[in-house]
C-alpha cells in the first residue's frame, strides 16, 4: 500500500505532462495469477490450494504401490540433483503397455508433475506440510528416502 488516503487518490493525476506516473491501488478482489497488477501475490493461489486439495484427495484413494510410486516421484522431485532417485523413476516407467490409454493413476501423475512445476517453493513445502496432517506415516517414509539420498551421486 501506498499509504496515500482514499480522498487523495481521487485527485491525483494518473499521468502528468512531464512524466508518466503510475499508481497501485489496493484491489478489493482477490489476486489471480498473471494479472497486469504488479501487488504482491498471496502467500499462496486460490488455484494452487485447489491442485493440492485435489492431489490429496486423490491420495487418499491411491493403492500401497502407487504411493510407493509417487512417493519415488516426490523424493526425485526434493532432490532433482540427484541420480539414485531419477534412476529408481526411470525403473517405474514401462514400455510394454505403449498400445494402451494411460490409467487414471497416470493421469493424476502427469497433472501432479504439471501443477508441481508450477508452484513456488514455500508452495511445496505447503503441499508437502497437508500431506503431513493427513499422512504423518508416509511423509516420515518421504523424510527417510531424502536422507538416504545424502552423499549418493
Amino acid at each position: 500500500m501506498l499509504g496515500f488516503e482514499p480522498a487523495t487518490w481521487a485527485r491525483m493525476p494518473l499521468e502528468s505532462s512531464s512524466s508518466s506516473v503510475q499508481l497501485s491501488f489496493p484491489s478489493l478482489l482477490p489476486s489471480v495469477p498473471g494479472n497486469s497488477i504488479n501487488s504482491p501475490l498471496p502467500p499462496m493461489s486460490y488455484i494452487t490450494s485447489q491442485e493440492m486439495k485435489c492431489i490429496l484427495h486423490w491420495f487418499a484413494s491411491w493403492s500401497g504401490p502407487q504411493r510407493e510410486r509417487f512417493l519415488q516421484d516426490l523424493v526425485t522431485k526434493a532432490v532433482p540433483g540427484k541420480l539414485q532417485p531419477l534412476l529408481e523413476g526411470l525403473e517405474q516407467l514401462s514400455v510394454s503397455g505403449a498400445n494402451r490409454p494411460p490409467c487414471i493413476f497416470e493421469c493424476q501423475l502427469r497433472l501432479w508433475d504439471q501443477w508441481f512445476r508450477g508452484w513456488a517453493e514455500e508452495e511445496r513445502n505447503e503441499f508437502v506440510r497437508q500431506l503431513e496432517v493427513s499422512e504423518p506415516d508416509f511423509v516420515a517414509k518421504f523424510y527417510q528416502a531424502v536422507a538416504a539420498t545424502a552423499g549418493k551421486d
